[in-house]
């Protein structure tokens, strides 16, 4: 057939209103219909109104012809660039690990970010070996759960000028617990709550106009009083354990707490442990300058002839604190919503807690009574066997047992 400007025209016209909404295979099957229906020299009018190439559009005719085969695909099979998971195993690991040590990310959002640029980690990553651009780390930072975050004012004072070396130096003694088969351990205490039918914020699914009726006071119910949850996260496990306090938040609670997980769970689990990491906030009970945490800890160490190490995190980050995000943070979405009647329904509450990732919960209640303002004497914190080491003695020692 002769070719005539008008038919080219009117071909261009039809795949420009329609291209957009194809694929590079729907392309071709729409040129190989429009040159059939031309007949004889249909394929050059059509080549020369979409600019398409004759090869291009013979492939698109012979699948025109034989449509069963492949059906779907827009590729042959095998087709494409190979992923990035696959033609460099490890590399999703290896760059969680640049980014892991120096983590930070709001407890109640498992959502994590990184202060790291990416053009940084690209670097880092290519003097691995691994064979990677700008874009690809973006994509893998997401999908690892990273994602870059404007600053936000938290701290009271500026950080410390050792914060970032801290941590790494946490991180690499926890690897080197888990290398040695010993227990590493994060610690905390949550904040108290009150015991009884008060408002516990967030939201649950209940019948539509009848809310869960609860006072309009928060006045603590003396007979109930309150609780404070003093957890120890097994980091490695991926197993809590909760101690729910009735009393005062003290250096005696928080050591109890780790002695009761110890011989409830720890022993078992650490049989041939030589010594247990503790990682700790810089305040607080279980703060560095706290000498009655110091007095009882040695206790707990000549108690179970076993040496503690102590890492405590840099002032002004303990919400960095494994603890926080990994245990604290489901209790509290576990529990939202619901009114904290009884000491019991606290303990099923955190006990019941658990995650896509295999967090168990043990919750015990912790019965006695400490005595807040205890003071400890100069004769009696020189009798604590402590070591401190070369970097930072006050964040990083070992209390060795007797």
């Amino acid at each position: 057939m002769a070719i005539h400007e008008d038919d080219i025209i009117k071909t261009r016209d039809k795949y420009n209103s329609i291209k957009d909404c194809l694929s590079e295979k729907g392309r071709r099957l729409w040129a190989a219909i429009e040159a059939t229906a031309y007949g004889y020299g249909g394929s050059t009018l059509v080549c020369k109104a979409i600019g398409m190439s004759t090869a291009t559009l013979s492939k698109g005719l012979k699948e025109l012809k034989n449509p069963k085969k492949d059906l779907g695909r827009i590729r042959a099979p095998g087709g494409g660039r190979k992923s990035y998971q696959k033609s460099q195993p490890g590399i999703l690991e290896a760059l969680d690990n640049l980014v892991d040590p120096t983590a930070k990310g709001d407890p109640e959002n498992p959502l994590k970010w990184t202060s790291k640029s990416v053009r940084n980690l690209c670097d880092a990553m290519k003097e691995q070996g691994y064979q990677v651009g700008k874009t690809t780390i973006g994509v893998m930072l997401h999908q690892l759960g990273y994602s870059l975050q404007a600053n936000k004012k938290t701290l009271e004072n500026s950080a410390h000028i050792d914060r970032d070396e801290q941590f790494r130096y946490i991180n690499n003694s926890v690897k080197l617990a888990q290398e040695q088969s010993n227990p590493a351990v994060s610690v905390d205490a949550k904040k108290k709550e009150n015991v009884g039918n008060y408002k516990n914020n967030g939201r649950e699914y209940s019948e539509k106009s009848k809310p869960i009726e609860v006072k309009g006071h928060d006045f603590i119910d003396k007979s109930l009083g309150k609780v404070v949850p003093y957890g120890v996260y097994d980091i490695g496990l991926n197993k809590g354990w909760v101690s729910v306090g009735i009393s005062a938040d003290t250096a005696q609670f928080s050591v109890n707490s780790i002695r009761t997980w110890w011989h409830m769970e720890g022993k078992a689990q650490y049989s041939n442990a030589t010594e247990i990491l503790i990682t700790a906030d810089c305040g607080g009970s279980n703060g560095y300058r706290t000498k009655l945490w110091k007095v009882e800890l040695q206790k707990l160490a000549d108690e179970i002839g076993i040496d503690l190490k102590i890492r405590h995190f840099p002032p002004g980050t303990s919400k960095w604190n494994k603890i926080e995000h990994r245990l604290f943070s489901y209790i509290s979405k576990n529990w939202r919503g619901k009114p904290l009647i009884t000491r019991e329904v606290v303990l099923n509450l955190i006990g019941n807690t658990k995650t896509k990732k295999g967090l168990s919960v043990t919750a015990v209640l912790d019965e006695n009574n400490y005595e807040t303002g205890i003071k400890v004497t100069d004769e009696e914190l020189a009798k604590v066997n402590l070591i401190g080491d070369d970097f930072h003695p006050e964040w990083n020692y070992t209390i060795k047992h007797n």
